[in-house]
């Protein structure tokens, strides 16, 4: 391998910007790291050339240890967005410069530069200022540089970004036959699909610092593992149905499930991933020997011409209950929508306006992995790590996901000990969870606990909470900070015991109040469990925002209907806390959802104090939701 990336990680500042990534480049390969803007994709190129160094993990380059040695001894050329050439240097000053500084001979400088203009298609050129070059130039010269002193890896920081799309076609078609001749190992950073597409022997997609998944264009278009994978590279529709012994239970309809599906229990979510350009649409019902899934039939919604292709927007009320994930449903939206990408006419088909109904037949689809709420359970040494575990364990299980046991130790000699005793728990809970990992952190609870959050991508943050010696019921310490901090829901709890079969979402009028319903909504779902949403009015409350809670209530059950869970809406009258309490004992309640303002700072301290106030007063677990402003 050229090119070895370990647990390579980055932080600037508290943000964690490169989590944990692992990477292997062949020998001669162009790779492509593929990601949004923020994903981390452009600072691991700028740690493997040595612009910045790593927080932690180890860098190999052609078999050498490279992670902390200066840029200039690495052996790789690099390539940037803004060109970066030299403005009072010559088109062949410029190419030379690496030759110079490295004491090339002249005669061999010119020699190779005039090689490398040649190849890079700007032979002739070598006496022209960069002031006298279009911007496609600039950046052949730029590339031409980076490659004068042969270097083993070729790193290029999205280096077509600020060129129309004419010359973009155009240069990425060189640097293919450039690298291919030379078969020089190479990494291209782009948020480009299309780019990515055409050059990648093979991509790795990035998302917030996690390298997600890696495979080739075919693969990761058609056979995506993940979830993310299969929504951000191309237009796909993903809908959540259910494993009904060997089939996929799809609202009214069902597919056969394919041996990847096996994966999942029986009644477990399954995510269904078909591509609007393999879907057909037709008047008449699909002939049975027509070798097609039926999905069954839509309504259309929406027809958008796109040039070549046309989009159009189906809502199928057999999918009913079903959960999409996409194309993304509105807040509200009570029916589920399917796209299809059909080849667009000169004169608008009839068939396809808004209204007609139209049967959809699928050719092809393929299951994502299974996934679910990915819990942290905070296992301290005391009966609130029991609890925690034991608790966490069961929200993961009813949501079919994965877990982490976390224990957090004040000095490194505790690391054997503590560990032991997590094979220990391990074994008492995995009956329960089957895919359940250990971790042990070194450092203040709350702090570790954060930033094992953060590196893990985890959804929900299970904390055990017992009474302390004077009999005070409160949130501990550790609860008040992780809540004061988290950016992910944060459940806690007083017993041990417990299933999720009725689930109590607190929630607030408008835009801040749809994020607990939202996620309430998943854990519901994923639980098969029912679910109340709960508006109080205090004699604070104004008639605009009665009547902004009533509309966002019945948003509510309508997003939950959707989704397929059973839901009734609640308003009561007096004071939130005993309301909460009053409601929760009158379902008999088995989970109660709150939300807290996401901004950090002091506003989360109301929302501190509610759950404080709740949790003194019943043995429920309380979810603690991070809501947008």
């Amino acid at each position: 391998m050229s090119i070895i990336l370990t647990d390579l990680t980055k932080r600037f500042g508290e943000h964690l910007v490169v989590n944990r990534v692992s990477l292997d480049v062949r020998d001669g390969e162009l790779f492509v790291l593929l990601g949004g803007s923020g994903s981390g994709k452009s600072t691991i190129l700028r740690m493997i050339a040595g612009l910045s160094t790593p927080d932690a993990g180890k860098i190999e380059l052609n078999g050498r240890d490279v992670t902390y040695l200066p840029p200039q001894v690495r052996g790789t050329g690099f390539v940037f967005q803004n060109y970066s050439i030299f403005r009072h240097m010559t088109v062949l000053q410029n190419v030379e410069f690496g030759l110079r500084i490295r004491k090339v001979k002249t005669k061999e400088r010119a020699r190779r530069a005039e090689e490398l203009l040649d190849l890079v298609g700007l032979g002739g050129l070598g006496a022209r200022f960069a002031s006298q070059l279009s911007g496609g130039q600039q950046q052949r010269v730029a590339l031409a540089r980076a490659l004068a002193y042969q270097p083993a890896v070729l790193l290029l920081d999205e280096p077509f970004g600020a060129l129309d799309v004419k010359i973009r076609s155009q240069l990425r078609a060189s640097l293919k036959e450039i690298q291919r001749q030379l078969k020089v190992t190479t990494i291209l950073v782009t948020h480009d699909q299309e780019e990515a597409f055409e050059l990648a022997d093979r991509i790795g997609v990035m998302d917030a610092g996690h390298l997600i998944e890696v495979g080739t264009s075919e693969t990761l278009y058609h056979q995506p593992d993940s979830e993310f994978t299969a929504t951000f590279i191309g237009g796909g529709n993903v809908l959540v149905g259910r494993r009904e012994h060997e089939t996929i239970r799809l609202g009214s309809t069902t597919l056969p499930l394919p041996r990847a599906g096996h994966l999942a229990d029986d009644g477990a979510p399954v995510r269904v991933l078909f591509r609007p350009e393999t879907t057909l649409l037709q008047a008449e019902r699909f002939a049975p020997d027509a070798g097609l899934h039926v999905l069954g039939q839509g309504v259309v919604v929406e027809r958008i011409f796109a040039g070549a292709l046309q989009r159009i927007v189906l809502e199928v009320e057999g999918l009913r209950g079903v959960r999409a994930v996409s194309p993304r449903v509105s807040y509200g939206q009570k029916a589920t929508r399917v796209e299809v990408i059909q080849t667009a006419q000169r004169e608008p088909n009839a068939s396809f306006a808004p209204g007609a109904k139209l049967w959809i037949g699928l050719r092809d689809f393929h299951v994502l992995a299974p996934s679910g709420l990915k819990v942290l359970l905070c296992a301290s040494d005391d009966e609130g790590g029991r609890i925690a575990a034991e608790m966490g364990s069961r929200l993961a299980q009813a949501t079919h996901g994965p877990a982490t046991l976390l224990t957090v130790v004040s000095r490194p000699e505790l690391v054997a000990p503590a560990r032991t005793r997590l094979e220990a728990m391990r074994r008492d809970l995995m009956p329960r969870v089957a895919n359940l990992e250990l971790r042990v952190r070194v450092g203040t609870s709350a702090t570790e606990i954060l930033l094992e959050a953060q590196e893990g991508h985890y959804e929900v943050i299970a904390l055990g909470q017992v009474p302390d010696r004077n009999g005070y019921r409160g949130l501990g310490s550790t609860a008040r900070q992780v809540l004061e901090q988290a950016e992910i829901p944060v459940l806690l709890t007083r017993s041990p015991e417990g299933k999720f079969e009725n689930i109590l979402i607190c929630t607030r009028g408008g835009e801040p109040g749809k994020t607990d319903v939202v996620f309430g909504g998943r854990v519901a779902r994923r639980a098969n469990a029912q679910a109340t949403v709960l508006y109080v009015q205090t004699p604070q409350t104004t008639d605009d925002e009665q009547k902004r809670a009533a509309r966002h209530l019945l948003q509510a059950e309508a997003s939950l209907s959707q989704q397929g869970v059973q839901c009734k809406l609640k308003i009561l009258d007096g004071s939130i806390v005993e309301s909460i309490l009053q409601q929760a004992k009158t379902d008999n309640s088995d989970l109660i959802i709150i939300g807290a303002q996401a901004p950090r700072g002091r506003p989360r301290l109301r929302w501190q104090n509610l759950a404080n106030q709740i949790l003194g007063s019943t043995d429920c677990p309380v979810l603690v939701v991070p809501m947008n402003e």
